[in-house]
């Protein structure tokens, strides 16, 4: 499938969000990680956007940097697959919500709700908002 020049490519964007995903689990900055590896933060930033796409020696460089190996970029992308890169489609999906910016904030601010009802009450919220989709 050909994409046009103004619309970044689907698997630049996966790429993206997992470096992204992986940079702000450990804690790096933008920033942070662009001095490991030699860059400013405005490029790291376009390579987690998918404005630019990221060469194999740069993916490579970030995976050290990021310590997962570079098939961790890919993992989970696949239109209609049931299983991609040998992940399993529960662990995709999961996946998927943790690299969007609503499923880091969630699990970021989930953990910080001391009370198991509270947390149990928004369980079912959750649960019952899908259902009603």
């Amino acid at each position: 499938m050909a994409y046009d020049e103004t619309t970044p490519n689907p698997v630049d964007l996966h790429v993206g969000l997992r470096v992204r995903a992986r940079r702000k689990s450990l804690g790096l900055s933008q920033d942070a990680l662009a001095k490991s590896i030699g860059l400013t933060f405005q490029q790291v930033q376009k390579y987690e956007r998918g404005a630019n796409r990221v060469s194999a020696s740069m993916l490579w460089a970030i995976g050290k940097a990021l310590d997962v190996p570079v098939v961790y970029f890919f993992s989970g992308y696949g239109e209609g697959d049931t299983q991609a890169f040998g992940e399993p489609s529960a662990e995709q999906s999961i996946g998927s919500f943790l690299t969007s910016a609503e499923g880091q904030e969630l699990a970021a601010s989930f953990p910080r709700i001391r009370a198991p009802r509270q947390r149990r009450k928004i369980l079912e919220l959750v649960k019952a908002l899908a259902d009603g989709e």
